[in-house]
């Protein structure tokens, strides 16, 4: 992320307001020179062996590896028109909720075909997300291939998440600053993953992401706190989370348990979401989950 406390500001914004945006084309008429902004987009594109369409990606594609060769035309909330354009074009395909809406806006003037692929977070969001990619590309088939492998994944990893019976309190936590906390509510990415590996949100009170006080950390009374592995001097090391006043007295403090997992495996809800999904469930239950 850029400048983090701007980019969360502008996460907040975008998974709690932004409206969904038509596409202006369901496929490219000319698919030779792709930007993908998106870490999701760019994985399926690679998982559909279409990469010599690309090139260039934005900063939240970083599997597989080999997309980090590719230039890099900005944060995907922070876009600048000037970075995508610059690699001459001939389609934009492109993650709701990107922007912001004045970048969106010049990108639309300059007369670049744009596909907007809505960004859910269910099994069902994966699989329409991999035939948007496909028909933007025009490699259907091979969409309806992938698709049903990864429904397929998505589906054991819905049945194992059905037979857990006694379900873990999950708190996900985006930014802590202090004792500032900003921990996601329902109908985010992060909502979606905790239910898919058979947790339940410790937040359900709200959509998107808020800060939360003390009194509300305790009222939710995780068992368990999940946060994105980042490196930084703006991370939380695990001593100064369960530090903070907030968790005092919650089954997560009393446990000491925390789990950081790799954002864009975790949140971006693309072919490796089953995975993922079994990653966490495996970290919350053990043995249960296997």
């Amino acid at each position: 992320m850029r400048g983090i406390l701007g980019a969360i500001a502008v996460v907040v914004t975008y998974l709690t307001s932004a409206p969904a945006l038509a596409d202006e084309a369901a496929r490219f008429a000319d698919t030779s020179r792709i930007v993908s902004i998106g870490g999701a987009l760019t994985e399926i594109v690679y998982a559909l062996g279409e990469e010599k369409h690309l090139v260039a990606r934005d900063s939240t594609s970083l599997y597989p590896a080999e997309a980090q060769k590719l230039p890099d035309a900005g944060y995907m909330r922070a876009l600048s028109p000037e970075g995508v354009l610059s690699v001459n074009p001939t389609g934009i395909l492109m993650i709701e909720g990107s922007g912001p809406r004045e970048a969106l806006d010049v990108l639309k003037k300059a007369s670049v075909p744009l596909v907007t692929v809505p960004d859910r977070y269910t099994r069902q969001g994966v699989i329409d997300k991999i035939h948007a990619v496909g028909k933007a590309l025009g490699v259907e088939d091979k969409a309806d291939k992938l698709a049903a492998s990864v429904d397929g994944e998505l589906a054991a990893a819905e049945k194992n998440a059905s037979a857990i019976k006694e379900r873990k309190r999950v708190l996900f936590i985006l930014s802590m600053q202090g004792d500032r906390i900003l921990a996601a509510g329902k109908n985010t990415a992060a909502d979606g993953i905790i239910t898919l590996a058979g947790g339940v949100n410790a937040i359900d009170g709200y959509d998107g992401y808020k800060q939360l006080n003390d009194e509300a950390v305790g009222k939710a009374a995780p068992d368990v706190i999940l946060m994105m592995d980042r490196t930084g001097n703006h991370v939380a090391s695990d001593d100064q989370v369960f530090a903070s006043p907030a968790f005092a007295g919650t089954p997560a403090a009393a446990n000491r348990k925390l789990i950081r997992m790799e954002a864009l495996y975790l949140l971006g809800f693309g072919p490796r979401t089953a995975k993922a999904a079994h990653d966490l469930s495996v970290a919350l239950y053990g043995d249960v989950a296997k």
